[in-house]
């Protein structure tokens, strides 16, 4: 299998167009070529980088990192006394270029789930490829409901800054608001499909476009309106504790916003089957999109905490619904807040459509393998739309608006969207990487982007810094519940039923599926 890998990597390379060289690829991975090759390696990192959405991300998350005032919202010190956007994006990449490693060696669209079944023992390979397949799908579509929960906000904060503060959404209207961004939203992955590069493109654009214009404004309107300009010891050094949690603990949630913020790098490799030279073109995308995202945030977090209104609970408890939005409003006025909430509002409803796509392509991969209620139905490709897997654009609409019905319970509810794409995913992210070190050691055979020798320190690290994210995010409200149920759920679903007709990946190339296992094919 080693061989097979290596002289599709150099067919990929050298002897043979891209197109043909990446289906071979695939090929021997099991699967034969179903979707369209049409996404550059600029544009697969612009999909990851359009869901990150920085600065949207940023504001959606605020009320997690402002509670431990500045320092916690940007910087780290010794032994992790502090932690903020900085440290937390670290670790991040480190995660990022563990999964470029494995993405390179073996990309496909249904990644996390395969790699899984491909390292493990034998008798835990379908049982955890399982697990993971379903906390991943879980963990992009939580993504979808937390970036478009976020949007509903940010949209309804424009209205609430038009009216002076004098209207604040109630949960009913955010939740219509939601439901209505998930269906455009669905609509547009279905229909418009021969420009989502371009929307990719244009994305990063937008982002990067939106951060430098926030942070040129912030100062210079606070400035001419006459506000103080906070010191460096105030953003670098002055915390704060705003939650019921202990001083410690505090500090650690402030995670939650670069955690969620970064953590979607994980859809270039979803798009593995629809990218040109798959085998660079994903790795460079998870790991240029992580590491931007990260720098950027940091810059874009120190802007604001040199411009925030010191009184952190004014700005937590805004009446416009949203904090950025209350500081966007203090820096420049009415008219500068409304001009930027709109573009911010924006840039988000951009990124729950690259989620919508990449949440989409994940669950069709599982589907394809047999693995979800259904599979035979949701894997279908649709040849009338531009090759797309319309079913399951559908299906993951449909479960975003069922989970999107806990913003009508209250704040702490609504957070669990945003945990349950962080929990969800970095399951998904962290049992591959471990598989590789228990189980997969020979078995690993490098691609076209290696970490070298650092690669297995590397590894060891993510999967530390994965299992602690994943048990912070359990303490948080409704997190727990939400969590266990569906995971307890899948498992059920497994033991029940699913562990007899689940086999791991299944081969389709030949004639359509064979029903045998990819992961023994590669053996």
């Amino acid at each position: 299998m080693a061989e097979k890998l290596k002289d599709a990597a150099r067919v990929a390379d050298e002897d043979a167009p891209v197109e043909q060289g990446d289906s071979q690829l695939l090929a021997t991975l099991g699967y034969k070529q179903e979707l369209r090759r049409h996404y550059s390696t600029v544009q697969v990192f612009a999909i990851a980088f359009s869901i990150m959405g920085l600065l949207p991300s940023i504001a959606s998350t605020l009320s997690y990192s402002i509670p431990a005032g500045p320092a916690g919202m940007v910087w780290v010190e010794i032994l992790m006394i502090r932690a903020g956007w900085f440290s937390a994006s670290v670790f991040i990449f480190i995660v990022a270029l563990a999964m470029a490693d494995l993405a390179s060696a073996m990309p496909t669209a249904g990644g996390l789930y395969f790699w899984t079944h491909y390292f493990s023992g034998e008798k835990w390979k379908n049982p955890l490829s399982f697990v993971v397949g379903y906390s991943n799908s879980l963990g992009l579509i939580g993504g979808v409901c937390s970036i478009d929960y976020g949007f509903a906000t940010m949209l309804l904060s424009v209205v609430s800054i038009a009216r002076d503060g004098n209207w604040t959404a109630s949960r009913p209207v955010l939740y219509g608001t939601y439901v209505a961004c998930v269906v455009v939203h669905g609509l547009i992955a279905i229909f418009c499909a021969r420009i989502m590069p371009k929307i990719q493109s244009a994305c990063i654009v937008s982002n990067v476009g939106l951060v430098l214009a926030t942070v040129l404004a912030l100062p210079i309107g606070k400035a001419v309106r006459g506000g103080q300009i906070n010191s460096g010891t105030y953003v670098f050094g002055h915390s704060e504790n705003l939650t019921t949690w202990p001083q410690g603990w505090t500090f650690m949630l402030s995670w939650m916003s670069p955690i969620w913020t970064i953590g979607a790098f994980d859809s270039c490799v979803h798009m593995s089957e629809e990218a040109s030279h798959a085998a660079r073109a994903v790795p460079l995308g998870i790991i240029w999109s992580a590491g931007l995202c990260g720098l950027l945030g940091f810059v874009s977090l120190a802007l604001i905490a040199a411009v925030i209104n010191p009184d952190l609970n004014a700005v937590l408890n805004s009446s416009f619904g949203q904090p950025m939005a209350q500081i966007y409003y203090d820096a420049l006025g009415k008219s500068g807040a409304l001009g930027f909430m709109v573009v911010v509002a924006i840039v988000q409803f951009f990124m729950g459509l690259s989620l919508v796509v990449a949440a989409s392509r994940q669950s069709w991969a599982f589907s394809r393998d047999g693995a979800l209620p259904f599979s035979s139905f949701f894997r279908h490709v649709s040849k009338r739309v531009r090759y797309q897997p319309v079913r399951m654009v559908c299906f993951v609409v449909l479960i975003s608006i069922i989970l999107g019905l806990l913003c009508l319970i209250d704040e702490a509810a609504s957070s669990a969207l945003f945990s349950l794409a962080v929990a969800g995913n970095d399951l998904a992210w962290m049992v591959p990487i471990l598989s590789r070190l228990v189980w997969g050691k020979e078995r690993f055979h490098p691609g076209e982007f290696y970490t070298g020798w650092f690669s297995k320190p590397i590894a060891v690290t993510a999967v530390v810094y994965l299992a602690y994210v994943i048990v912070l995010t359990q303490d948080m409200n409704y997190t727990i519940v939400i969590n266990g149920s569906l995971w307890l759920g899948a498992m059920v679903y497994y033991v029940v039923y699913a562990r007899k007709v689940y086999r791991g990946p299944q081969m389709t190339v030949g004639g359509g599926g064979s029903g045998e296992s990819s992961g023994d094919e590669m053996k």
